[in-house]
């Protein structure tokens, strides 16, 4: 399993259209082949600031996901969003403390 955390910077006035996007685009990323789950989080003192959590079966899921056309219409409208580059990291799970 690969776990992928993407950081979003938004322009404040853009913080409403993100969240439409998301909301319109979730279930899709979400029944992508390989998505096992995924989150949206928010700064709690920097509200422009957004986090994707998701969990992928493997690295070629995100991968075709990344790939796909899909990807690209949301990604071409979704950056124009924002204030600063976004950061991405693909994590691997070590231990999991419940």
């Amino acid at each position: 399993m690969l776990i992928r955390i993407v950081k979003l910077t938004l322009k404040r006035e853009n913080i409403a259209s993100f969240e439409q996007i998301f909301e319109e685009t979730k279930s899709f990323i979400r029944n992508f082949e390989g998505c096992l789950f995924l989150e949206l989080y928010q700064d709690r003192n920097q509200p422009n600031i957004f986090f994707t959590y998701s969990k992928w079966e493997n690295e070629e899921n995100l991968d075709d996901y990344r790939k796909s056309e899909f990807f690209r219409n949301v990604w071409g409208k979704t950056k124009l969003l924002f204030e600063d580059k976004p950061e991405a990291w693909s994590v691997n799970r070590i231990k999991s403390v419940q």
